[in-house]
């Protein structure tokens, strides 16, 4: 677990694995895409928020978030998620959403050239989201499943950036470089990754940018 300071209040993250984080943030648990193959969710925190990036298996999976909802917790879903409960709300790409003063803000994320053996592209643009967190300023991005696009030039001043690293889904060492290179986080938290060279990346991150890993 990571601590960070915010003009919100102290947050807490811990990347429970593959694409599943936590959040603490005023006494307020945030998960974003719990997954059942990342952790055992019967006994964390029960979730006053949950993020859904996509409607794959293992971005929206049922058996994990099932563990952590109560009847007072708020879905924030991407459009191919639709109805989860009594309490959600959908995002399509460049909409945003004010929780309790959090600024929730829905971002593209997609395939431009990864294609599944049929021919169709893994992520089709806009159908999934990426999540920009805004805590008054201080700025966590979830890049969801994605490839290097064109709309990460209007993802800025971010502090804390979650990153795909995986194929044949989302990016390559390089890509995933790349994309921290262009929006330069303060903080890199490699996610979805089945395996990680840390040296190499770190090698060809630019200065001021700072990876961690195996966060728990």
């Amino acid at each position: 677990m990571d601590s960070y300071k915010t003009p919100l209040g102290e947050i807490k993250i811990t990347v429970i694995g593959h694409a599943s984080l936590l959040v603490e943030w005023n006494g307020k648990y945030i998960y974003s895409d719990p997954y059942s193959e990342a952790g055992d969710f019967s006994g964390r925190e029960k979730a006053d928020l949950i993020l859904i990036t996509h409607n794959h298996y293992d971005h929206y999976d049922e058996s994990a978030w099932s563990k952590i909802v109560t009847d007072k917790t708020l879905f924030v879903v991407s459009q191919d998620v639709g109805k989860v409960s009594d309490r959600y709300v959908v995002l399509k790409n460049g909409e945003s959403y004010n929780y309790e003063g959090l600024m929730i803000h829905a971002v593209h994320a997609y395939n431009v050239n990864r294609r599944n053996d049929a021919g169709e592209l893994f992520h089709p643009r806009g159908v999934g989201n990426g999540y920009v967190l805004d805590f008054g300023g201080f700025r966590l991005y979830i890049a969801g499943d994605t490839e290097p696009i064109p709309e990460m030039r209007h993802v800025t001043n971010i502090d804390i950036a979650f990153l795909p690293k995986n194929l044949p889904y989302t990016m390559t060492d390089e890509e995933f470089v790349q994309v921290a290179n262009t929006i330069r986080p303060k903080y890199l938290y490699p996610i979805h990754y089945f395996e990680l060279d840390v040296a190499k990346l770190i090698g060809m991150l630019d200065t001021g940018i700072t990876m961690i890993v195996n966060n728990k």
